[in-house]
């Protein structure tokens, strides 16, 4: 995983240097999460270095089927002054596609998309935070939680909530290499394993 992680991440900097250079880091960001996606599905994954199957096909296929994605979730955006600036940030994404495909990497698509995210997070001083709990979080939890972790990480933080029943009560919390088991079943294993030992 970490060789992967290091193949990517010269790509992911390149992106990320082509996005701000652009002023287009929020459309890159979503492009290459829409891609990553394409690329992940098994029928696509087939074709990714399959010898029948020519980049530039592959490339095409890639990019339509994300900016057909992108289309359709800005269906109500603007044209005019915007079009033209958008069919060169088209150009720079499916030149990117391009690349990758002629050093056979287009494999790492899902990584450099984890990576531009983290490069992006960065950037904007944010934190992506993954909070499970055993129940929703209430506006007031969230907003609470939100503030602690802010003091802690010293930015802005994304949270990312997500109900997972059989934690029985409390909550984890999921920041990069950071694991904070707040959860009831974290506790009762803990116990457990205390007893056990005992």
């Amino acid at each position: 995983m970490s060789e992967l992680a290091t193949t990517a991440r010269p790509y992911a900097r390149a992106a990320f240097e082509a996005a701000t250079a652009a002023g287009a880091v929020p459309a890159w960001d979503e492009f290459l999460q829409r891609i990553a996606a394409v690329e992940s599905d098994a029928r696509v994954s087939a074709l990714i270095g399959n010898p029948r199957v020519r980049n530039t096909d592959l490339v095409e296929l890639l990019f339509s089927v994300a900016a057909a994605a992108a289309a359709a979730a800005a269906a109500a955006a603007a044209a005019g002054a915007a079009g033209a600036s958008k069919a060169s940030e088209a150009d720079e994404l499916r030149n990117f596609l391009q690349l990758l495909a002629d050093n056979g990497r287009l494999r790492l698509l899902p990584e450099i998309g984890a990576q531009f995210a983290q490069l992006r997070a960065d950037a904007e001083q944010v934190a992506d935070v993954e909070v499970v709990s055993a129940e929703e979080l209430t506006d007031a939890q969230s907003r609470m939680l939100s503030e602690a972790l802010e003091r802690r990480f010293k930015r802005r933080v994304r949270l990312h909530p997500r109900v997972d029943a059989a934690l029985i009560g409390g909550a984890v919390v999921r920041c990069g290499d950071l694991v904070i088991d707040g959860s009831m079943r974290a506790r009762i294993e803990r116990l457990g394993a205390a007893v056990a030992g005992a």
